[in-house]
């Protein structure tokens, strides 16, 4: 009998929540094991033997272990029988249109959207002194970065990136990226998201086409908001 899919996640990444959602909607048979960034556990010598880089997620699969949600995403969507072809298509031409989407992904959408959330409030929650020239450098990257995304890949009305009808591994890394977002607060998301409307519609979309299981892995950021959105109001009253 071969050994259960193990997933090493913490559903504040953003990446985590991807794989959580694609193992989901495709109906894996998988194991979820939690890795608490909070509380460090992804850098202790046990998960360090799954992934030396400490980072979430990973994944093993029997004897196999491999990180990176990118890659992640792809063995699966290869290995696993039964996921759809619009997920990571077979055809050569299709799936190079994805692929360059998840190497911009990192440098771009990520790095902006990441540096902002962590230098507006992920990071002066866990102590960290707050860095305005920082947040404001992830934020105009972060901009920049949705407005690549309309001009180049929702072209038209289009549902899903590169004019696909489905979504793809893509469609499902970038959206989970952006929903971080919510961290912020409404007001600054809204800022940012507001004129965005193909935007708005394409995330829509995504989360349509892989409920109800978008919504869960996304309760516990949720969560945080709303702690989060107290704490700021309790700062606000004391001044």
């Amino acid at each position: 009998m071969a050994a259960m899919l193990k997933v090493y996640a913490d559903r504040l990444s953003q990446p985590s929540r991807a794989l959580i959602i694609f193992c989901r909607v495709n109906k894996l048979d998988f194991e979820e094991v939690t890795v608490n960034l909070g509380k460090g556990q992804h850098r202790t010598p046990e998960f360090k033997k799954i992934n030396p880089m400490g980072q979430v997620p990973a994944i093993v699969d029997g004897r196999f272990r491999l990180f990176e949600s990118h890659a992640i995403l792809r063995y699966l969507a290869t290995v696993f029988p039964g996921v759809p072809d619009h997920w990571y298509p077979v055809d050569l031409f299709t799936r190079a249109k994805i692929e360059s989407i998840l190497d911009w992904h990192h440098s771009n959408l990520r790095r902006g959207a990441a540096t902002f959330v962590l230098h507006t409030v992920l990071g002066p929650s866990l102590g960290m002194t707050p860095n305005p020239k920082a947040a404001k450098e992830g934020e105009n990257l972060l901009v920049r970065s949705l407005k690549t995304i309309e001009s180049v890949w929702l072209k038209g009305d289009s549902k899903f990136l590169n004019g696909n009808p489905q979504p793809s591994i893509a469609d499902l890394s970038l959206v989970c990226e952006i929903m971080q977002l919510e961290l912020v607060g409404d007001e600054r998301r809204d800022s940012i998201l507001g004129p965005r409307e193909k935007i708005g519609a394409w995330m829509e979309n995504v989360k349509k086409a892989t409920g109800p299981h978008f919504e869960e892995a996304h309760e516990l950021i949720f969560k945080m908001k709303a702690r989060l959105s107290a704490n700021r109001v309790k700062t606000v009253s004391k001044l």
